[in-house]
């Protein structure tokens, strides 16, 4: 299989990669900043690729995070759906952008990520929410950089352009 060839395997198991992540035990206070690396990593590779990578993708990946943490099923898919769209919208302008500026882009697509989990939690049923439940969107944004950095490194491994 020639490397060029091999865009759909390397972002599937980068995906993988991202949902093992996700799910990782860690201990408390660990687990509070755990980012959505299933996110972060759609962001990534929807402004490397828009081409390629899009909303349907997010939302296929989504309902496999939805069943790999056992949430309602069409939650993540439906957030991760959102990222991805507002990634698309304006990845020309974002890839230009410096490292602290996209930090603080994806912070906000992350923001709202989770805004939509938590809404489309409360439609079932009433949760109460602790401040901590968006540190996530802090960490990850925090932790932008390096996942930015190790994706276009894979990327460019592979020569996915």
């Amino acid at each position: 299989m020639p490397r060029r060839k091999a865009w759909p395997t390397v972002v599937a198991a980068s995906l993988g990669l991202a949902m093992v992540l996700r799910i990782l035990p860690l201990p408390i206070p660990w687990s509070l900043l755990n980012p959505d690396w299933v996110a972060l990593f759609l962001i990534y590779w929807a402004l490397a690729i828009p081409e390629r990578v899009g909303v349907g993708t997010a939302w296929v990946t989504g309902l496999f995070a939805d069943v790999l943490t056992g949430r309602m099923l069409g939650q993540h898919a439906l957030a991760y759906s959102v990222i991805v769209y507002l990634s698309l919208r304006g990845y020309q302008r974002l890839r230009l952008y410096p490292l602290p500026q996209q930090s603080l882009w994806v912070l906000l697509f992350l923001l709202i990520g989770q805004l939509l989990v938590l809404w489309t939690q409360n439609v079932k049923h009433t949760h109460s929410m602790a401040w901590t439940y968006w540190f996530p969107a802090l960490s990850g944004a925090l932790v932008w950089p390096v996942v930015l950095i190790a994706l276009r490194r894979l990327r460019q491994a592979y020569d996915i352009f």
